[in-house]
Protein backbone atom coordinates (compact mmCIF):
# COMPACT_ATOMS: atom_id res chain seq x y z
CA UNK A 1 0.00 0.00 0.00
CA UNK A 2 0.87 3.87 -1.12
CA UNK A 3 1.49 5.82 2.02
CA UNK A 4 0.29 9.30 1.49
CA UNK A 5 2.78 12.33 3.14
CA UNK A 6 1.61 15.87 4.05
CA UNK A 7 5.07 17.58 4.61
CA UNK A 8 5.31 20.90 6.16
CA UNK A 9 8.22 23.33 6.25
CA UNK A 10 10.80 23.35 3.42
CA UNK A 11 13.98 24.61 4.94
CA UNK A 12 16.94 23.85 5.15
CA UNK A 13 16.42 20.82 6.86
CA UNK A 14 13.45 20.31 5.24
CA UNK A 15 13.73 20.75 1.85
CA UNK A 16 16.55 18.03 1.30
CA UNK A 17 14.41 15.45 3.33
CA UNK A 18 11.09 15.87 1.29
CA UNK A 19 13.41 15.64 -1.42
CA UNK A 20 14.74 12.39 -0.70
CA UNK A 21 11.19 11.06 0.13
CA UNK A 22 10.31 11.96 -3.31
CA UNK A 23 12.73 10.41 -4.78
CA UNK A 24 12.44 7.17 -2.91
CA UNK A 25 9.21 6.93 -4.33
CA UNK A 26 6.42 7.95 -1.88
CA UNK A 27 3.58 10.28 -2.77
CA UNK A 28 4.62 13.43 -0.74
CA UNK A 29 2.17 16.90 -1.00
CA UNK A 30 4.34 19.72 0.17
CA UNK A 31 3.77 23.25 1.24
CA UNK A 32 5.96 26.18 3.01
CA UNK A 33 5.47 29.84 3.18
CA UNK A 34 7.89 30.15 0.42
CA UNK A 35 6.02 29.35 -3.24
CA UNK A 36 9.67 29.00 -4.45
CA UNK A 37 10.71 25.87 -2.21
CA UNK A 38 7.04 24.31 -3.34
CA UNK A 39 8.04 24.71 -6.71
CA UNK A 40 11.34 23.54 -6.30
CA UNK A 41 10.42 20.19 -4.38
CA UNK A 42 7.07 20.37 -6.99
CA UNK A 43 9.90 19.71 -9.89
CA UNK A 44 11.18 16.50 -8.34
CA UNK A 45 7.69 15.08 -8.13
CA UNK A 46 6.00 16.40 -5.10
CA UNK A 47 2.09 17.66 -5.08
CA UNK A 48 2.47 21.26 -4.51
CA UNK A 49 -0.35 22.68 -1.92
CA UNK A 50 -1.45 26.42 -2.07
CA UNK A 51 -2.14 25.81 2.19
CA UNK A 52 -0.69 24.11 5.48
CA UNK A 53 -4.45 22.44 5.49
CA UNK A 54 -4.11 21.68 2.07
CA UNK A 55 -1.67 19.28 2.62
CA UNK A 56 -2.59 16.83 5.31
CA UNK A 57 -5.93 15.98 3.52
CA UNK A 58 -6.43 12.31 3.54
CA UNK A 59 -2.46 11.61 4.41
CA UNK A 60 -1.54 8.86 5.94
CA UNK A 61 1.53 10.86 7.43
CA UNK A 62 2.39 13.73 8.27
CA UNK A 63 5.63 15.29 8.82
CA UNK A 64 6.69 19.25 10.13
CA UNK A 65 9.52 20.67 10.15
CA UNK A 66 9.27 24.28 11.44
CA UNK A 67 11.71 26.78 12.88
CA UNK A 68 9.96 27.29 16.34
CA UNK A 69 7.56 26.32 19.03
CA UNK A 70 5.15 29.43 18.30
CA UNK A 71 5.36 28.01 14.41
CA UNK A 72 4.35 24.71 15.44
CA UNK A 73 1.90 25.33 17.70
CA UNK A 74 0.19 27.75 15.06
CA UNK A 75 0.18 25.68 12.38
CA UNK A 76 -0.84 22.44 14.22
CA UNK A 77 -3.23 23.85 16.57
CA UNK A 78 -3.92 27.28 15.02
CA UNK A 79 -7.82 28.13 14.00
CA UNK A 80 -7.14 27.39 10.64
CA UNK A 81 -4.03 24.36 12.42
CA UNK A 82 -3.62 21.02 10.20
CA UNK A 83 -4.94 19.05 12.91
CA UNK A 84 -8.54 19.45 12.10
CA UNK A 85 -8.10 18.79 8.82
CA UNK A 86 -5.91 15.59 9.50
CA UNK A 87 -7.98 11.96 9.20
CA UNK A 88 -8.65 9.99 12.72
CA UNK A 89 -5.90 7.58 12.87
CA UNK A 90 -3.19 9.62 10.42
CA UNK A 91 0.14 10.07 12.01
CA UNK A 92 1.56 13.22 12.68
CA UNK A 93 5.23 13.39 12.87
CA UNK A 94 6.99 16.65 14.29
CA UNK A 95 10.38 17.05 13.57
CA UNK A 96 10.96 20.43 14.45
CA UNK A 97 13.06 21.70 17.59
CA UNK A 98 11.09 23.55 19.83
CA UNK A 99 10.29 23.30 23.61
CA UNK A 100 9.16 20.01 25.10
CA UNK A 101 6.49 21.90 26.99
CA UNK A 102 5.49 22.51 23.54
CA UNK A 103 5.52 19.12 22.24
CA UNK A 104 3.11 17.56 25.33
CA UNK A 105 1.41 20.51 23.84
CA UNK A 106 0.85 19.30 20.50
CA UNK A 107 0.70 15.65 21.76
CA UNK A 108 -2.11 15.69 24.43
CA UNK A 109 -4.07 17.65 21.01
CA UNK A 110 -3.45 14.81 19.02
CA UNK A 111 -4.41 12.20 21.30
CA UNK A 112 -7.84 13.99 22.29
CA UNK A 113 -8.54 13.77 17.95
CA UNK A 114 -7.71 10.41 17.42
CA UNK A 115 -4.18 11.21 15.38
CA UNK A 116 -1.38 9.54 16.40
CA UNK A 117 1.76 11.77 17.35
CA UNK A 118 5.56 10.81 17.33
CA UNK A 119 8.37 13.70 18.26
CA UNK A 120 11.26 13.21 15.87
CA UNK A 121 13.43 15.96 15.83
CA UNK A 122 16.68 15.27 13.44
CA UNK A 123 20.39 15.37 14.20
CA UNK A 124 23.45 15.55 12.05
CA UNK A 125 24.13 18.81 9.27
CA UNK A 126 22.59 19.82 6.34
CA UNK A 127 24.91 17.93 3.93
CA UNK A 128 23.90 14.87 5.61
CA UNK A 129 20.31 15.57 5.04
CA UNK A 130 20.80 16.36 1.27
CA UNK A 131 23.06 12.98 1.37
CA UNK A 132 19.88 11.29 2.49
CA UNK A 133 21.62 10.40 5.63
CA UNK A 134 19.93 12.23 8.47
CA UNK A 135 19.73 11.12 12.17
CA UNK A 136 16.23 10.85 14.08
CA UNK A 137 15.62 11.00 17.99
CA UNK A 138 12.38 9.37 17.89
CA UNK A 139 9.65 9.67 20.66
CA UNK A 140 6.86 7.47 20.81
CA UNK A 141 5.02 4.17 20.80
CA UNK A 142 5.82 1.03 19.12
CA UNK A 143 3.07 0.83 16.89
CA UNK A 144 3.40 4.70 15.66
CA UNK A 145 7.35 4.11 15.48
CA UNK A 146 6.31 1.39 12.80
CA UNK A 147 4.03 3.30 10.66
CA UNK A 148 6.85 6.04 10.02
CA UNK A 149 9.98 3.85 10.39
CA UNK A 150 10.09 3.40 5.94
CA UNK A 151 9.46 6.96 5.43
CA UNK A 152 12.27 7.75 7.91
CA UNK A 153 14.65 5.47 6.58
CA UNK A 154 14.36 6.71 2.87
CA UNK A 155 15.37 10.26 4.96
CA UNK A 156 18.32 9.10 7.01
CA UNK A 157 20.73 6.46 7.89
CA UNK A 158 20.38 6.51 11.69
CA UNK A 159 17.00 6.17 14.56
CA UNK A 160 17.29 6.50 17.52
CA UNK A 161 14.49 5.16 20.09
CA UNK A 162 14.72 7.98 22.74
CA UNK A 163 11.34 6.58 25.32
CA UNK A 164 7.61 7.74 24.90
CA UNK A 165 5.98 10.69 22.95
CA UNK A 166 8.14 13.88 24.15
CA UNK A 167 11.42 12.12 24.73
CA UNK A 168 12.81 12.79 21.23
CA UNK A 169 12.03 16.44 22.05
CA UNK A 170 14.24 16.55 25.03
CA UNK A 171 17.33 14.36 23.95
CA UNK A 172 17.31 17.00 20.89
CA UNK A 173 17.40 19.91 23.18
CA UNK A 174 20.62 18.17 25.21
CA UNK A 175 21.63 17.35 22.06
CA UNK A 176 21.93 20.57 20.31
CA UNK A 177 23.10 22.55 23.97
CA UNK A 178 26.02 20.01 23.48
CA UNK A 179 27.23 20.61 19.97
CA UNK A 180 26.38 24.60 20.31
CA UNK A 181 28.58 25.06 23.60
CA UNK A 182 31.61 22.65 22.05
CA UNK A 183 31.60 24.94 18.88
CA UNK A 184 31.63 28.01 20.93
CA UNK A 185 34.82 26.46 23.09
CA UNK A 186 36.25 25.43 19.37
CA UNK A 187 36.03 28.96 18.12
CA UNK A 188 37.71 30.39 20.82
CA UNK A 189 40.50 27.01 20.74
CA UNK A 190 40.64 28.41 16.92
CA UNK A 191 41.23 31.80 17.86
CA UNK A 192 43.84 31.45 20.84
CA UNK A 193 45.57 29.11 18.30
CA UNK A 194 46.22 31.96 15.59
CA UNK A 195 47.18 33.92 18.58
CA UNK A 196 49.65 31.53 19.20
CA UNK A 197 50.88 30.72 15.78
CA UNK A 198 49.77 27.82 15.15
CA UNK A 199 48.58 26.53 11.40
CA UNK A 200 44.48 25.24 11.04
CA UNK A 201 45.71 22.00 9.48
CA UNK A 202 48.02 21.33 12.94
CA UNK A 203 45.51 21.65 15.07
CA UNK A 204 42.53 20.19 13.63
CA UNK A 205 45.25 17.11 12.60
CA UNK A 206 46.33 16.69 16.66
CA UNK A 207 43.13 17.17 18.14
CA UNK A 208 41.62 14.53 15.68
CA UNK A 209 43.62 12.22 17.60
CA UNK A 210 43.52 13.21 21.03
CA UNK A 211 40.16 13.01 22.64
CA UNK A 212 39.91 16.74 22.15
CA UNK A 213 38.59 15.48 18.95
CA UNK A 214 35.26 16.80 18.26
CA UNK A 215 32.40 17.16 15.38
CA UNK A 216 32.16 20.80 15.48
CA UNK A 217 35.88 21.32 14.60
CA UNK A 218 36.01 18.07 12.27
CA UNK A 219 32.92 18.31 10.46
CA UNK A 220 30.61 20.91 10.96
CA UNK A 221 33.19 23.81 10.76
CA UNK A 222 35.34 22.20 8.75
CA UNK A 223 33.06 22.17 6.20
CA UNK A 224 31.63 25.30 6.59
CA UNK A 225 33.38 28.43 7.84
CA UNK A 226 37.22 26.56 7.59
CA UNK A 227 36.07 26.78 3.91
CA UNK A 228 34.96 30.31 3.90
CA UNK A 229 31.61 29.38 3.47
CA UNK A 230 29.45 30.56 6.45
CA UNK A 231 26.20 31.05 4.67
CA UNK A 232 23.03 28.61 6.23
CA UNK A 233 23.22 25.56 7.29
CA UNK A 234 21.84 26.68 10.64
CA UNK A 235 21.79 30.16 11.29
CA UNK A 236 23.09 31.85 14.59
CA UNK A 237 19.90 32.99 15.35
CA UNK A 238 18.60 29.14 15.14
CA UNK A 239 21.19 28.52 17.33
CA UNK A 240 20.18 30.78 20.22
CA UNK A 241 16.52 29.24 20.21
CA UNK A 242 18.39 25.99 20.99
CA UNK A 243 20.59 27.04 23.75
CA UNK A 244 17.01 29.18 24.88
CA UNK A 245 15.57 26.14 25.53
CA UNK A 246 18.51 24.10 27.16
CA UNK A 247 18.67 27.36 29.33
CA UNK A 248 14.78 27.12 30.06
CA UNK A 249 14.90 23.45 30.78
CA UNK A 250 17.14 24.00 32.97
CA UNK A 251 15.38 26.95 34.91
CA UNK A 252 12.03 24.61 34.92
CA UNK A 253 14.60 21.74 36.67
CA UNK A 254 16.18 24.54 38.77
CA UNK A 255 20.06 22.72 38.02
CA UNK A 256 22.41 25.69 36.60
CA UNK A 257 24.33 25.65 33.55
CA UNK A 258 27.13 27.83 34.21
CA UNK A 259 29.48 27.20 31.05
CA UNK A 260 26.49 26.88 28.94
CA UNK A 261 25.41 30.30 30.33
CA UNK A 262 28.41 32.00 29.19
CA UNK A 263 28.20 30.54 25.43
CA UNK A 264 24.71 31.31 25.19
CA UNK A 265 25.45 34.98 25.94
CA UNK A 266 28.16 35.30 23.45
CA UNK A 267 25.66 33.98 20.65
CA UNK A 268 23.28 36.08 22.07
CA UNK A 269 25.34 39.38 21.23
CA UNK A 270 26.51 37.93 18.03
CA UNK A 271 22.50 37.98 17.35
CA UNK A 272 23.32 41.22 17.33
CA UNK A 273 26.36 41.69 14.27
CA UNK A 274 25.44 40.49 11.04
CA UNK A 275 26.35 36.88 11.31
CA UNK A 276 22.94 36.17 12.83
CA UNK A 277 21.58 35.20 9.67
CA UNK A 278 25.14 33.38 8.75
CA UNK A 279 25.55 29.53 9.46
CA UNK A 280 26.19 28.55 13.24
CA UNK A 281 30.18 28.15 12.58
CA UNK A 282 30.68 31.57 11.65
CA UNK A 283 31.24 31.77 15.44
CA UNK A 284 34.97 31.88 14.51
CA UNK A 285 34.58 34.63 12.29
CA UNK A 286 32.57 36.47 14.99
CA UNK A 287 35.42 35.53 17.23
CA UNK A 288 38.06 36.67 15.24
CA UNK A 289 36.90 40.23 14.66
CA UNK A 290 36.65 40.24 18.29
CA UNK A 291 40.24 39.36 19.22
CA UNK A 292 41.73 41.38 16.00
CA UNK A 293 42.92 38.09 14.30
CA UNK A 294 42.80 36.69 10.33
CA UNK A 295 40.37 33.70 10.69
CA UNK A 296 41.74 31.01 10.06
CA UNK A 297 40.81 28.74 6.76
CA UNK A 298 41.71 25.04 5.52
CA UNK A 299 43.48 24.82 2.16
Amino acid sequence: MTITVGFIGLGAMGMPMASNLVRKGFDVTAYDVETAKIERVAGLGAHASTSAAGAVVGKDVVFTMLPATPQVEQVVLGGDGILSQMTRGSTLVDMSTIDPAGTDKVAAACAEAGVYFTDCPVGRLVLHAERGESLFMVGGDDATFSRIEPLLNAMGTAIHRCGPVGMGTRMKVVNNFMLLVTAQIVAESLVLGAKLGLDIETIKTVTAATTATNGQLQIAFANKVLKGDIEPGFTIDLAFKDLNLAMAAAASQRIGLPVGSAAHAVVGAARATPYASKDFSALLDYACGLAGVEPPRLL
